[in-house]
């Protein structure tokens, strides 16, 4: 067995992992015992996928897979560390990693937009421009957040939410250019559905907490909230 194909074990495992768990994880109680193993799960599959695909995608001098690979990520890393962030006051309290990894997700999608902008006649070019652009915001959307902490104690919830969901999202998009090459579709298609019918679902899933919260439900009524001293699981 050859170093790569030893990796792309690593990877497929990891992506399987996290394609699966991620349902589950959605599915019970939110903050509850069972809701924070398996999104653990998820997030450690997500940082195999992401390592992985740094790897291989040198060694095939792939840099779209590269791009993509920290885009995903990002998702999940930006979903699981604002639950460290419940308190948040003022920027100082806000760790050195979530500083340098959404300073190095901005850089990799302004990278990715690049790419598009560069090859914007091929599928290629609409999907790198369709991530960079989304993984610009997410950063942007971090920045700001660690600057000016949000007011709304909430915040942190749907937060966790769109990070973790959109990450699981990317995971199908890598899960559907990969395995569906039986289907005839467009690539462009085969990597962009899961975005298209994925956020707007999300949306609404998001929008949904809301109204519960706006007629007076509160975040614990609806989820086992846990906070420590120094950091939030």
């Amino acid at each position: 067995m050859t170093f790569f194909n030893f990796i792309l074990i690593i990877h497929i495992i990891c992506g399987f992992t996290a394609f699966i768990v991620a349902p589950i994880a959605m599915a019970v109680k939110k903050g509850s015992a069972a809701h924070r193993k398996w999104g653990k799960i998820f997030f450690w599959a997500m940082c195999g996928v992401c390592a992985a695909a740094l790897i291989m995608a040198p060694m095939h001098k792939n840099l779209f897979l590269t791009l993509v690979a920290v885009f995903s990520f990002y998702m999940a890393f930006s979903g699981y560390r604002v639950l460290y962030r419940k308190n948040l006051q003022n920027w100082r309290q806000v760790a050195f990693i979530d500083w340098f990894v959404v300073s190095i997700n901005a850089l990799f999608s302004l990278a990715l937009i690049y790419l598009g902008i560069k090859t914007i006649n091929s599928a290629f070019g609409v999907i790198s421009l369709v991530f960079g652009i989304l993984g610009l915001l997410n950063s942007l959307r971090d920045f700001i957040s660690f600057i000016q902490p949000a007011k709304s104690k909430g915040k942190w919830f749907f937060s966790h939410m769109g990070g973790m969901i959109g990450a699981y999202i990317a995971a199908v998009s890598a899960f559907s250019a990969v395995n569906l090459n039986f289907v005839w579709l467009p690539t462009t298609i085969q990597w962009l559905w899961p975005t298209v019918i994925g956020v707007p679902l999300m949306m609404m899933w998001i929008r949904s907490y809301r109204k519960k919260f706006s007629k007076g439900r509160s975040i614990k009524q609806e989820a086992e909230v846990k906070i420590q001293a120094e950091f939030a699981e």
